[in-house]
């Protein structure tokens, strides 16, 4: 029997601010109450930084911080969104609202309402809705936007949610953590499941190891004596609004071909750098092996990709890159490779510490965090200056281990810091990152917070 979509919890308002808070604002701007609530939380990845989308195992766990959800399904045809925080606009309106029947999805402007349709259409496709329910929602997000905590793909999984629970149509966590991905996917995102998956399928007290195909969540005791610390660098980066992260994707998927091709694997139906490690039945480190031995340092060009896969340009424009890559002439393959192989590695090396808790856990986990890092700024290009200082600052003021997290080029860091040390820590790197620099004083209040593993999804109920 397939577990329920999220947990319903049974509330009573006046225990619950921040719900009483949104159905008043919800009355007042609709004129009638919310038959329900959804909440989906945000997530810190660990350790695993641009591997999902190449079959490899992640490792994040949720926060608390999250996208919440009033909703009140209506007779109308029509959605009604409506929004409390101006943070998340990307243009000057709080409002919006559409024909449940005709979803449009604009992938030129990134905007909230656009992510809050992926999940909508996303739910309407997987069950051919002829006649879906019209709803009053109004949002309420406490994740800072655009901070590689993955405020986007909380909404696009609250959004799914709320579209199964107001048509009365149930599905397993998995099911709806894999809607919610290939939804999320007509915003332009080509992203690999790892935040819908956590976001659903967290638990409280423990991270998790994440794995594709199929899709499973593993328990993850994280050491005790040591507190994992998010700080925003204050770079905003949105995914859907720049094309580093889709050129990752498709660096990714030429170094999958060319390595299948040099050894004599059916390349054409390879697309993850994972299909070859199992086609070739070796080791991580035995990939790492092939990659220096196959691909070189220096950029290909798109003649010489098409020379070693034997295709026309033609071909290559119109079979493997995508519609947003056609205008790239340069792919970095050997260094793309090299990042995943390695990551993926120190995930499970991660997780092996986790489980078997020797007494230098924190000292070995924190020297994979930095690893991480490392690999991050130099292998993959995701890192930013700032990024880079403040990591650096992290450890300096007493981090075992600091890395960025979600998708780089700006957005946060996640450190690994001693318990006993936390306060310490915490005024040091306020005062050396946030309280230096205007811009960054004005945000220091949500940018910089300890944090431990919060839980999935859920549904609130009015008792």
């Amino acid at each position: 029997m397939a577990e329920d979509s999220a947990t319903t919890l049974l509330v009573q308002l006046v225990e619950k601010p921040r719900l009483q808070k949104v159905k008043e604002m919800f009355i007042s701007k609709f004129g009638s109450a919310p038959k329900f609530y959804v909440r989906a939380p945000g997530r810190v990845n660990l350790i695993g930084e641009h591997i999902d989308y190449c079959g490899y195992a992640v490792l994040p766990m949720a926060i608390e911080q999250d996208i919440l959800v009033a909703v009140e399904p209506v007779q109308t045809e029509v959605v009604q969104l409506a929004n409390t925080n101006s943070s998340y606009l990307y243009v000057n309106t709080l409002d919006f609202s559409t024909s449940v029947n005709n979803i449009q999805i604009n992938k030129t402007k990134p905007q909230w309402h656009n992510y809050f349709l992926c999940g909508l259409k996303g739910i309407q496709e997987h069950f051919g809705l002829n006649n879906p329910s019209g709803m009053n929602c109004l949002l309420d997000g406490t994740i800072p936007p655009s901070s590689g905590l993955s405020s986007s793909s909380a909404l696009v999984c609250c959004a799914g949610l709320v579209t199964l629970r107001a048509n009365g149509k149930t599905l397993s966590k998995v099911e709806l953590a894999e809607i919610c991905t290939k939804s999320e996917r007509y915003i332009g995102t080509e992203g690999g499941g790892m935040d819908q998956s956590i976001s659903f399928l967290a638990e409280e007290g423990t991270a998790k190891l994440i794995e594709f195909s199929p899709l499973r969540a593993t328990d993850v005791r994280l050491p005790s004596g040591a507190t994992f610390v998010i700080a925003n660098s204050c770079v905003e980066m949105n995914k859907a609004a720049t094309s580093h992260y889709n050129i990752r994707v498709m660096e990714c998927r030429l170094a999958t071909k060319l390595l299948s091709k040099s050894k004599g694997l059916d390349w054409k139906k390879m697309l993850r750098l994972h299909d070859v490690q199992t086609k070739l039945g070796v080791s991580l480190e035995e990939m790492l092996t092939i990659v220096e031995e196959v691909l070189h340092p220096e950029p290909y060009s798109a003649e010489e990709i098409c020379k070693c896969l034997g295709i026309s340009l033609e071909e290559l424009h119109c079979q493997i890159l995508s519609q947003n890559m056609q205008g790239v002439s340069t792919f970095k393959l050997y260094q793309r490779a090299k990042h995943v192989y390695s990551e993926a590695a120190r995930v499970l090396e991660f997780k092996k510490i986790c489980s078997e808790a020797p007494a230098n856990a924190l000292q070995l986990l924190g020297e994979l965090m930095k690893q991480s890092h490392i690999s991050c700024r130099e292998m993959y290009e995701c890192s930013c200056p700032e990024l880079d200082r403040l990591v650096d600052i992290c450890l300096q003021f007493g981090a075992i281990g600091s890395r960025l997290t979600g998708a780089g080029w700006g957005g946060c860091t996640v450190s690994m810091v001693p318990t006993d040390k936390l306060n310490t820590f915490l005024k040091n790197v306020k005062k050396a990152y946030y309280q230096m620099d205007g811009q960054r004083l004005a945000m220091q209040n949500n940018s910089l917070f300890a944090t431990k593993p919060g839980r999935g999804a859920l549904v609130f109920v009015e008792a």
